[in-house]
């Protein structure tokens, strides 16, 4: 928010230097976001005299002029028609910086004539679009008076960042209410006069929509004159960057900067009947003051006459019911709507308007009546007229609540000591009242809720630098246990993932709901009241979808084959317990680049390449992955034929496999895609067996294998199989794994032959024949006693 320190002044009561003023608003939470000095930036700039003005000898639209600038007598060759003898106007030096133009003055030659430096127009000084001539001043302007004075803008322009919670200071009067509280001077009170009006209104109000407009409060002015506003008054509004229209315009422009006050003024004679404030009806149509055009949804905020929307509740008017110079009869409009409804409107529409930034962060509700009462005053000194009764619509809305203020809590939260009575007077300089243990806040603090905010009020102006600095090197800074064990899972999941080849992503927490139905949400799925994006209206059920999109969109951009991960939650219900964290990832096309030797590398994606991404998270995160079981209970967004799980009994810990042809088919994805889900929340805490890892106790004994070839029934899993021979010999038996699965001549209908090959490490003695030959008999009973196998002949 931008305003002049000379605006500042008329609010607040001090002698402190510019410097002062900025220093204490940043100390007090009002962010200083730069300070722009006139002064300064036009310095080179100055009155000066043209002793003569000549004919250029060589261009009939130039003149050859000796200007008087009060240190030197210069030649200047200028275009302008209006450059004469004894004309006084502003000079730009060479070396000056131009601001209409964006250039920097340099000297030179012009058909021949040097030239140092210009005599400029209005536009290249930035003051308006007018460049005719050059800027023709009165024979009693001093030469070598600086420009800024000539046209008073010495004043510096102060701009501070304004957080959401702070409506408050959305206008110089707050901000001066701030810095008075904060030492730096005193508040000038506002004196508030009644209108007193002289006939009724012939325009009423009426509020059908109490909701998005609570209070509304009117007044009928007749026979004023609307034409430009003040010099003062157009130059404060030039300042800080707003373009001056006419006076009615302005004085609305100077209460919404000064007061925080938005307000709109209506042409009453363009005003069919009265005045409504009603929901408005999905396709209505407004074409506003900014030379726009909106079609509006219903439920906004629409202020009506009988002919239709003639503004958008605290955001913008409609151009037909505009003041212009013809204007002689107005009907003033200061009303409060609320603040959710105004930010929802003001979103859906695109509009941004200064009327809007403070109607969404929260008017108060009790100045509503004395802002009106203020404007017309206003209205009447600058413009004339006669003005009605004041029209009152609903009433004013109570913003009375008391909190408990405790004078100690302010040094337990914020860490400071502050005298009771000392905290006492910041507050009721801020304009709280005190009521013993009570503190109630004013009615333009709709921010502060509780005591916490009580203690950020004591402590802000009292100065944050005030808080004694304390060391955080401490032995209880944090805990023993810094990491806990599932962010610990996340890191390590990550790290084995990124070792992998793969790169990770951070897609959005939601998905559209079509594509959420696509992995798995249901009724219970947890939808958005309010996303921020129409396309993004629930949470994600699987981080698969998103990061499928994504290789989508690196395919279209040229880069085929992809291989990403993401760490974080997924959302399968609104319970409590319906939130898990998964390590997601994806391949798709080609698990390598091509190349000239036909390598493996280039051949698409299967699960197989998921599986060890899915393996090797769990191994990172501490799962017994040589425990894990394979079962065919996949998700349904996966192939039913080349998907799996992998889990412990009935704990699911991962799932892995193709991605479904029709999931891909409705994401518009070509090459194969292979996913996988690691469930982190699911692995098992791993038992306590000291910090400490038990030495490598390598065997020197050379390890041994024997094969084995089973006939089992086609619909028995090897996984099975190899979980039998593992549990032979647990001592002895360190690794099974299948080499061979065979169905055709020579095998039984209904039967498949499955070849595993057994490994056997002795630790203490070489094993003899009759061992081993015992072990063998002792694998071949397990695998038949839980599969059912026969040893194949």
């Amino acid at each position: 928010m931008k305003f002049t320190l000379s605006w500042l002044k008329e609010h607040l009561e001090t002698n402190a230097s510019l410097e002062e003023i900025t220093d204490k608003l940043t100390a007090i939470g009002l962010e200083l976001e730069g300070v722009e000095n006139p002064g300064e930036t036009f310095a080179p700039f100055t009155v000066a005299h043209v002793i003569e003005a000549k004919q250029h000898p060589d261009a009939d639209r130039l003149k050859v002029l000796s200007v008087d600038t009060g240190k030197e007598k210069v030649q200047v060759v200028c275009g302008a028609p209006n450059a004469r003898t004894g004309m006084k106007g502003i000079f730009a030096p060479e070396g000056s910086y131009i601001p209409g133009t964006d250039m920097v003055l340099k000297k030179g030659k012009i058909r021949g004539q040097e030239s140092n430096g210009m005599m400029v127009s209005e536009r290249e000084m930035g003051l308006s679009d007018d460049h005719e001539g050059i800027i023709d001043l009165p024979e009693d302007a001093k030469i070598g008076t600086p420009f800024t004075e000539i046209y008073g803008m010495d004043d510096p322009v102060i701009d501070i960042a304004i957080t959401p919670d702070r409506a408050d200071c959305c206008g110089v009067h707050g901000i001066a209410r701030d810095l008075a509280a904060a030492g730096l001077g005193t508040l000038k009170p506002q004196e508030i006069k009644p209108v007193k009006g002289s006939f009724k209104s012939p325009v009423n109000v009426e509020i059908q929509f109490t909701e998005g407009c609570p209070h509304f409060v009117g007044c009928y002015i007749k026979d004023v004159k609307n034409g430009p506003s003040p010099d003062w008054l157009q130059k404060r509004l030039k300042a800080i960057g707003l373009r001056p229209i006419s006076a009615l315009v302005d004085i609305t422009n100077f209460f919404t900067i000064g007061l925080g006050r938005p307000l709109h003024v209506f042409d009453a004679d363009k005003l069919s009947g009265h005045i409504h404030v009603r929901e408005s009806k999905k396709g209505e149509t407004i074409d506003a003051l900014n030379d726009k055009s909106y079609t509006l949804e219903s439920g906004m905020t629409v202020v009506c006459d009988d002919a239709g929307v003639q503004a958008v509740g605290g955001i913008v008017g409609a151009e037909p019911t505009g003041c212009t110079e013809s204007t002689t009869n107005v009907f003033l409009e200061c009303a409060y709507f609320d603040p959710y409804l105004t930010a929802r409107t003001g979103r859906a529409l695109q509009i941004d308007s200064d009327a809007r930034y403070r109607n969404e962060r929260g008017l108060d509700p009790a100045f509503t009546r004395p802002g009106a009462d203020l404007a017309v005053e206003m209205i009447l000194d600058l413009c004339g007229g006669e003005p009605s009764d004041i029209v009152e619509a609903s009433n004013s809305i109570d913003t009375t609540r008391e909190i408990d203020f405790d004078p100690a809590y302010t040094s337990r939260l914020g860490g400071i000591n502050v005298d009771a009575k000392e905290q006492t007077k910041i507050l009721e300089s801020l304009g709280f009242k005190m009521k013993g243990s009570k503190a109630v806040p004013p009615s333009w603090r709709g921010d502060v809720e509780g005591r916490a905010d009580l203690v950020e009020e004591v402590t802000r102006i009292y100065g944050y630098d005030k808080i004694e600095a304390v060391s955080v090197r401490s032995n209880t800074a944090t805990g023993e246990v810094a990491e806990t064990v599932l962010s610990g899972r996340m890191r390590k999941s990550r790290c084995a993932l990124a070792a992998r080849g793969m790169a990770e992503t951070v897609t959005w927490s939601f998905m559209p709901k079509g594509r959420a139905a696509l992995f798995g949400s249901n009724d219970n799925a947890l939808t958005l009241t309010n996303p921020i994006s129409s396309d993004l209206d629930q949470m994600r059920p699987s981080i698969l979808g998103n990061l499928i999109e994504a290789a989508g969109r690196n395919a279209d951009k040229g880069f085929g084959n992809s291989a990403l991960f993401e760490v974080g939650p997924a959302f399968e219900t609104v319970k409590p317990d319906g939130q898990l964290m998964v390590a997601a990832g994806i391949r798709h096309g080609a698990a390598g680049p091509r190349h000239w030797s036909g390598a493996e590398s280039a051949r698409p994606v299967d699960l197989y390449d998921v599986k060890a991404d899915a393996i090797a998270a769990l191994e990172a995160a501490g799962a017994p992955a040589g425990n894990l079981q394979v079962t065919r209970d996949a998700p349904d967004h996966y192939h039913p034929g080349r998907s799996a799980s992998l889990r412990l009994g009935k704990n699911v810990l991962a799932t892995f496999g193709e991605i479904h042809p029709s999931v891909l088919e409705e994401m518009d994805i070509d090459a194969p895609v292979s996913g996988f889900e690691v469930f982190l929340d699911n692995i098992p805490d791993a038992k306590n067996k000291g910090t400490s890892r038990p030495l490598l106790n390598a065997s020197d004994l050379q390890p041994l294998s024997r094969d084995f070839a089973f006939l089992v029934d086609e619909h028995v899993e090897a996984d099975a199989i190899i979980r039998a021979a593992k549990g032979a010999e647990k001592n002895l038996i360190t690794d099974v794994s299948v080499f061979d699965i065979y169905q055709g001549k020579g095998v039984e209908d209904g039967k498949k032959s499955v070849a595993i090959a057994v490994t056997l490490q002795p630790k203490e003695q070489t094993l003899t024949d009759s061992e081993i030959e015992g072990i063998g008999k002792k694998i071949v009973d397990a695998v038949a006693s839980k599969t059912g196998a026969t040893l194949r002949g």
